[in-house]
Protein backbone atom coordinates (compact mmCIF):
# COMPACT_ATOMS: atom_id res chain seq x y z
CA UNK A 1 0.00 0.00 0.00
CA UNK A 2 1.28 3.59 -0.90
CA UNK A 3 1.27 5.47 2.16
CA UNK A 4 1.05 8.71 0.40
CA UNK A 5 -2.18 7.79 -1.74
CA UNK A 6 -5.10 9.72 -0.24
CA UNK A 7 -3.21 12.97 0.49
CA UNK A 8 -4.49 16.52 0.26
CA UNK A 9 -2.23 17.97 -3.05
CA UNK A 10 -2.60 21.48 -3.82
CA UNK A 11 0.49 24.12 -4.90
CA UNK A 12 -0.14 27.30 -2.99
CA UNK A 13 -0.69 30.45 -4.01
CA UNK A 14 1.38 33.79 -3.39
CA UNK A 15 -0.75 35.42 -2.01
CA UNK A 16 -1.23 32.42 0.81
CA UNK A 17 2.09 32.61 2.00
CA UNK A 18 3.02 35.52 4.29
CA UNK A 19 7.03 36.38 3.72
CA UNK A 20 9.72 38.62 5.29
CA UNK A 21 10.15 41.42 2.90
CA UNK A 22 13.20 40.76 1.31
CA UNK A 23 15.46 44.24 1.92
CA UNK A 24 15.15 43.06 5.50
CA UNK A 25 18.63 42.34 7.06
CA UNK A 26 18.52 38.42 7.58
CA UNK A 27 18.91 37.77 11.58
CA UNK A 28 21.19 34.81 13.45
CA UNK A 29 20.67 31.23 11.88
CA UNK A 30 19.30 32.53 8.45
CA UNK A 31 22.28 35.17 8.02
CA UNK A 32 24.76 32.42 8.30
CA UNK A 33 22.69 30.04 5.65
CA UNK A 34 22.86 33.05 3.57
CA UNK A 35 26.56 32.81 4.24
CA UNK A 36 27.46 29.80 3.55
CA UNK A 37 24.77 29.37 0.04
CA UNK A 38 27.32 32.61 -0.95
CA UNK A 39 30.03 30.38 -0.36
CA UNK A 40 28.99 27.54 -2.17
CA UNK A 41 28.51 29.97 -5.51
CA UNK A 42 32.02 31.53 -4.92
CA UNK A 43 33.61 27.93 -5.03
CA UNK A 44 31.88 27.74 -8.09
CA UNK A 45 33.24 30.88 -9.86
CA UNK A 46 33.04 31.41 -13.13
CA UNK A 47 30.53 28.57 -13.88
CA UNK A 48 27.41 28.90 -15.83
CA UNK A 49 25.81 26.37 -13.75
CA UNK A 50 27.09 25.78 -10.38
CA UNK A 51 24.39 22.87 -9.58
CA UNK A 52 26.22 20.91 -12.04
CA UNK A 53 29.35 21.16 -9.44
CA UNK A 54 29.70 18.27 -6.60
CA UNK A 55 31.77 20.75 -4.74
CA UNK A 56 28.55 22.93 -4.92
CA UNK A 57 25.49 20.26 -4.50
CA UNK A 58 27.69 19.38 -1.08
CA UNK A 59 28.10 22.72 0.00
CA UNK A 60 23.98 23.76 -0.07
CA UNK A 61 23.54 20.40 1.69
CA UNK A 62 25.91 21.06 4.35
CA UNK A 63 24.25 24.41 4.94
CA UNK A 64 21.12 22.67 4.97
CA UNK A 65 21.87 20.49 7.32
CA UNK A 66 23.45 23.22 9.72
CA UNK A 67 20.89 25.18 9.49
CA UNK A 68 18.21 22.81 10.43
CA UNK A 69 19.62 22.08 13.37
CA UNK A 70 19.51 25.59 14.89
CA UNK A 71 16.59 25.91 16.61
CA UNK A 72 16.69 29.61 16.37
CA UNK A 73 16.46 29.34 12.68
CA UNK A 74 12.42 30.14 12.82
CA UNK A 75 9.58 32.14 14.25
CA UNK A 76 6.49 30.51 15.93
CA UNK A 77 5.04 32.28 12.78
CA UNK A 78 7.23 30.99 10.58
CA UNK A 79 5.99 27.55 12.17
CA UNK A 80 2.14 28.27 11.24
CA UNK A 81 0.13 26.49 8.93
CA UNK A 82 -2.92 26.42 6.55
CA UNK A 83 -5.84 24.78 6.57
CA UNK A 84 -6.54 24.34 2.96
CA UNK A 85 -2.69 23.20 1.67
CA UNK A 86 1.06 23.09 2.81
CA UNK A 87 1.86 26.65 3.94
CA UNK A 88 5.38 28.63 2.16
CA UNK A 89 7.28 31.68 4.55
CA UNK A 90 10.00 33.18 2.60
CA UNK A 91 12.55 33.48 4.55
CA UNK A 92 15.24 35.43 2.52
CA UNK A 93 16.01 36.38 -0.93
CA UNK A 94 19.56 36.90 -2.70
CA UNK A 95 19.75 40.18 -3.42
CA UNK A 96 21.87 38.91 -6.99
CA UNK A 97 18.71 36.47 -7.52
CA UNK A 98 20.40 33.54 -7.21
CA UNK A 99 18.31 32.04 -4.49
CA UNK A 100 15.62 32.41 -1.96
CA UNK A 101 15.35 30.19 1.26
CA UNK A 102 11.61 29.67 2.10
CA UNK A 103 9.96 27.01 5.57
CA UNK A 104 7.13 25.10 4.48
CA UNK A 105 4.58 24.26 7.01
CA UNK A 106 2.47 20.80 6.20
CA UNK A 107 -0.45 19.89 8.41
CA UNK A 108 -1.13 16.33 8.54
CA UNK A 109 -2.87 15.08 4.89
CA UNK A 110 -1.17 17.85 3.07
CA UNK A 111 0.90 16.96 -0.04
CA UNK A 112 2.76 18.85 -3.04
CA UNK A 113 1.87 17.97 -6.66
CA UNK A 114 3.92 15.64 -8.79
CA UNK A 115 6.49 17.20 -9.62
CA UNK A 116 10.11 17.79 -11.17
CA UNK A 117 12.38 20.98 -11.00
CA UNK A 118 12.71 23.76 -13.50
CA UNK A 119 15.73 24.65 -11.22
CA UNK A 120 18.37 23.06 -8.58
CA UNK A 121 16.41 22.75 -5.12
CA UNK A 122 17.25 21.20 -1.51
CA UNK A 123 15.61 20.40 1.49
CA UNK A 124 15.51 19.57 5.14
CA UNK A 125 13.37 18.43 7.61
CA UNK A 126 12.87 20.45 10.65
CA UNK A 127 10.23 18.85 12.45
CA UNK A 128 7.97 15.80 12.39
CA UNK A 129 8.36 13.80 8.97
CA UNK A 130 7.79 13.60 5.47
CA UNK A 131 7.08 11.01 3.03
CA UNK A 132 8.74 11.44 -0.37
CA UNK A 133 7.64 9.14 -3.24
CA UNK A 134 10.50 8.86 -5.62
CA UNK A 135 8.59 8.42 -9.03
CA UNK A 136 10.08 6.84 -12.49
CA UNK A 137 8.94 8.58 -16.11
CA UNK A 138 7.51 6.95 -18.96
CA UNK A 139 9.18 8.98 -22.02
CA UNK A 140 6.79 7.82 -24.56
CA UNK A 141 3.41 8.81 -22.39
CA UNK A 142 5.08 12.18 -20.56
CA UNK A 143 3.55 10.41 -17.42
CA UNK A 144 5.16 9.65 -13.84
CA UNK A 145 4.48 6.01 -11.98
CA UNK A 146 5.51 5.97 -8.18
CA UNK A 147 8.57 3.38 -7.93
CA UNK A 148 8.91 3.87 -4.06
CA UNK A 149 8.55 5.61 -0.92
CA UNK A 150 10.92 7.01 1.39
CA UNK A 151 10.57 8.58 5.09
CA UNK A 152 12.22 11.62 5.44
CA UNK A 153 12.73 12.44 9.56
CA UNK A 154 14.04 15.50 11.28
CA UNK A 155 17.79 15.98 9.88
CA UNK A 156 16.92 14.47 6.54
CA UNK A 157 18.91 16.73 3.34
CA UNK A 158 18.19 16.29 -0.26
CA UNK A 159 19.33 18.09 -3.33
CA UNK A 160 18.34 18.19 -6.60
CA UNK A 161 19.30 19.48 -9.98
CA UNK A 162 16.40 20.89 -12.45
CA UNK A 163 15.23 18.20 -15.11
CA UNK A 164 12.74 15.22 -15.17
CA UNK A 165 15.25 12.62 -13.89
CA UNK A 166 14.13 13.16 -10.34
CA UNK A 167 9.99 13.38 -10.00
CA UNK A 168 8.66 13.11 -6.29
CA UNK A 169 6.05 14.43 -4.30
CA UNK A 170 6.56 15.29 -0.34
CA UNK A 171 3.58 14.55 2.25
CA UNK A 172 2.63 14.46 5.49
CA UNK A 173 1.22 10.95 6.25
CA UNK A 174 1.35 11.52 9.87
CA UNK A 175 -1.05 12.90 12.78
CA UNK A 176 1.56 15.85 13.66
CA UNK A 177 3.18 19.01 11.93
CA UNK A 178 5.55 18.91 9.89
CA UNK A 179 7.97 21.64 8.64
CA UNK A 180 10.86 21.86 6.61
CA UNK A 181 13.59 24.23 5.18
CA UNK A 182 13.83 24.63 0.63
CA UNK A 183 16.24 26.51 -1.25
CA UNK A 184 15.50 26.94 -4.39
CA UNK A 185 17.62 28.31 -6.93
CA UNK A 186 15.54 31.30 -8.06
CA UNK A 187 14.67 34.99 -7.10
CA UNK A 188 12.33 34.99 -3.96
CA UNK A 189 9.18 36.58 -6.20
CA UNK A 190 9.49 33.04 -8.61
CA UNK A 191 9.42 30.33 -5.79
CA UNK A 192 5.30 29.72 -6.67
CA UNK A 193 6.11 29.79 -10.34
CA UNK A 194 9.22 28.87 -11.55
CA UNK A 195 10.63 25.93 -9.14
CA UNK A 196 7.96 23.14 -9.79
CA UNK A 197 7.59 21.26 -12.67
CA UNK A 198 4.31 19.76 -12.47
CA UNK A 199 4.05 15.82 -14.07
CA UNK A 200 0.82 14.26 -15.06
CA UNK A 201 0.85 10.99 -13.14
CA UNK A 202 -0.70 7.51 -15.42
CA UNK A 203 -4.30 7.44 -15.83
CA UNK A 204 -4.08 3.45 -14.06
CA UNK A 205 -2.15 4.90 -11.11
CA UNK A 206 -5.07 8.13 -10.49
CA UNK A 207 -7.49 5.46 -10.69
CA UNK A 208 -6.16 3.25 -7.93
CA UNK A 209 -5.37 6.33 -5.94
CA UNK A 210 -9.08 6.98 -6.08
Amino acid sequence: MNPSAGLITREPALTENPSIPCAMPAAGAIAQLCAALDAAFDACAGSDDPSRHAAFARGVRAALAEAAADASLLTEAQREGAATCYRRHLLAADPQGRYAIAALVWMPGQASPVHAHHTWCGYAVIDGALTETIYDLNADTGCATPARDQMREPGAVSFTRSGRTGIHRLGNCSGSTAVSLHIYGVPGEQITTHVNDIVRVADSVQAIAA
